[in-house]
């Protein structure tokens, strides 16, 4: 039997084209390929990168971390702020920057620039009414924090303060897993034990993805109130729950008290239960209420106050952590 001629392929002949869904298909991996480039490359030029957590709303999250990000400004550093809360983001309004809308050129969306020049990303950049909720499932909402992540040019960056929504979710695993060399998790929480539970929950989480926690912070820790009396008096005031406060004026005739309104040492206990560091205590301060509202947060309004001295504190201890942690990532590579 003679062989059967060798077919040989006209470059003439038609090549099938893909379908609409494929095309839809290779088009959204490129993209998405794209996007992680992007991303890579993005996350060379920022030094640190620290996600900001709590367990549960109502503890002062978003303004611990808007206070973290203008107290590493006030010396001077380049920072960046990322608002990923999608349903309800709250930082704008904290940094003055209400009914500002996104810039975006030639595919890339530029921050707008807050207090102390720190940039800011937010979710609430794109509603056209702050009273439209964003109701989207999770998909959609994986998509839009990668394009938060990886469609921005934040530049150069000291820091990056990324602020999430309470829990335990989409949006912190997205980060975690999409966005390089995180530093670690910053734990917010307040003394009382229904937040100190659900801050034990953020721990672990960390520790399941492997994200280092720098620390806890308590927040709304205690209330200092003052006054004026005679010099070296002894004074007793009605504390929460009736407790009595003892205190004695100084020579001038001040005297000033710390009160437990939502009990005390809860977040040191708990970072002490689990190994991680204690960064330190937040005052409760009804100045950050005010100043949140207005738009001007109090480390902005009272540079010298008490609260952003507290802050400085909490912030030193960071830096130290991060920028140790670094140096022995260092040492180890040599």
């Amino acid at each position: 039997m003679g062989e059967s001629p060798i077919k040989i392929n006209n470059p003439n002949d038609s090549v099938e084209s893909p379908s609409p869904e494929d095309q839809k298909k290779m088009e959204a991996a490129y993209k998405q390929m794209k996007r992680k480039m992007a991303i890579a490359e993005m996350g060379k030029g920022i030094k640190h990168k620290i996600m900001v957590l709590s367990g549960k709303g109502g503890v002062g999250k978003s303004t611990v971390a808007t206070g973290l990000a203008l107290s590493l400004a006030q010396q001077g550093l380049k920072v960046g702020l990322l608002d990923i809360d999608i349903t309800g983001p709250n930082v704008p309004k904290m940094m003055g920057l209400d009914g500002r809308r996104l810039h975006v050129e030639s595919g890339t969306i530029h921050p707008a620039q807050g207090h102390l020049g720190v940039k800011v990303i937010s979710m609430a950049f794109l509603l056209e009414d702050e009273d439209t909720p964003v109701v989207w499932r999770g998909p959609i909402k994986l998509g839009a924090i990668q394009q938060f992540i990886g469609d921005v040019n934040w530049g150069e960056l000291d820091y990056l303060i990324i602020d999430f929504p309470p829990g335990t979710s989409d949006e912190p695993l997205t980060v975690a897993q999409n966005l390089p060399d995180i530093d670690g998790m910053v734990v917010v929480t307040t003394p009382q034990d229904v937040a100190l539970l659900d801050s034990r929950k953020s721990i672990t989480f960390a520790k399941s993805l492997k994200v280092n926690v720098i620390g806890i912070i308590e927040n709304m820790s205690g209330y200092t109130i003052r006054g004026k009396a005679a010099p070296g008096a002894e004074l007793e005031l009605s504390g929460p729950s009736g407790k009595m406060i003892e205190v004695i004026t100084d020579q001038s005739g001040a005297w000033s008290a710390t009160l437990d309104i939502f009990k005390s040492g809860g977040g040191e206990k708990t970072a002490e239960e689990f190994g991680v560091p204690f960064l330190g205590k937040l005052p409760f301060d009804p100045g950050f209420v005010r100043g949140c509202d207005d738009g001007v947060h109090r480390i902005v309004s009272e540079p010298e106050g008490p609260s952003s001295i507290a802050f400085s504190k909490v912030v030193a201890e960071i830096q130290s952590i991060v920028e140790q942690d670094n140096g022995s990532e260092e040492l180890e590579i040599i």
